[in-house]
């Protein structure tokens, strides 16, 4: 027989495998159920990059809308010949995820506060009453409300796309001036790719929400 405290030790090493077996279970989970409410987002974002890649003639080798992994989606290409084209592919994505996701919240904050779900109030937050409209109803408000929410969180340029657009323009300023005119939208690029790692992503999907429904009349701010 086993002496007590040696016992002890191994019945808590066994107890503390178990606790971290489920805790790395639970992230995992977590994890999956994250990346697939943010796929919307991130198929806009890749398919903002396509569109542009297509429309400056630059000709695509892959395309990953989504997937499981980091980063969750990707386009490669070959290297831009002018750097206008280079330009228009780093920042496609903030101008189409930005339409796409305010198109969704006006229409999400148009549907509640018409049926009255939302109702803007004097104190901090609005009334909410998921009453107010059918489950049908209900439903499709929080679909619209989630996806303007993660294609708007999408919008910023990663941080490869904020690397790569720099690249191009250190290497291409000496032989084109022109391309100076272009550095401070360059470097707001790379400051915004940055500043999503302090959830400025976040904060700038929930300006468009705000955005949202003030331009429909109901601000809640």
């Amino acid at each position: 027989m086993l002496p007590d405290p040696l016992l002890s030790a191994l019945l808590l090493v066994f107890i503390t495998a178990i606790i971290t077996a489920v805790i790395a279970g639970l992230g995992t989970v977590l994890w999956v159920v994250l990346q697939i409410a943010a796929a919307p987002g991130v198929v806009v974002h890749e398919f903002a990059h396509a569109i542009a890649c297509r429309l400056t003639g630059v000709r695509i080798h892959e395309v990953v809308y989504f997937r499981f992994g980091d980063p969750a989606g990707y386009v490669r290409h070959e290297q831009p010949k002018r750097y206008l084209n280079a330009f228009v592919i780093g920042v496609a994505p903030f101008l189409v995820n930005t339409v796409v996701a305010f198109g969704a919240l006006l229409v999400f904050a148009d549907l509640v506060t018409t049926t009255g779900i939302v109702t803007p109030s004097s104190g901090v937050l609005p009334a909410v009453d998921p009453g107010a409209a059918s489950r049908e109803l209900l439903a499709g408000a929080v679909a619209l409300g989630w996806l303007g929410l993660v294609i708007g969180v999408h919008a910023f340029p990663s941080t490869g796309d904020a690397n790569a657009l720099w690249a191009q323009t250190r290497a291409r300023w000496r032989r084109s001036p022109l391309v100076l005119l272009g550095i401070p939208f360059v470097l707001v690029v790379y400051v915004v790719s940055l500043l999503s790692w302090l959830w400025a992503d976040v904060l700038y999907a929930i300006g468009l929400l705000l955005l949202a429904f003030a331009v429909v009349g109901s601000p809640l701010v």
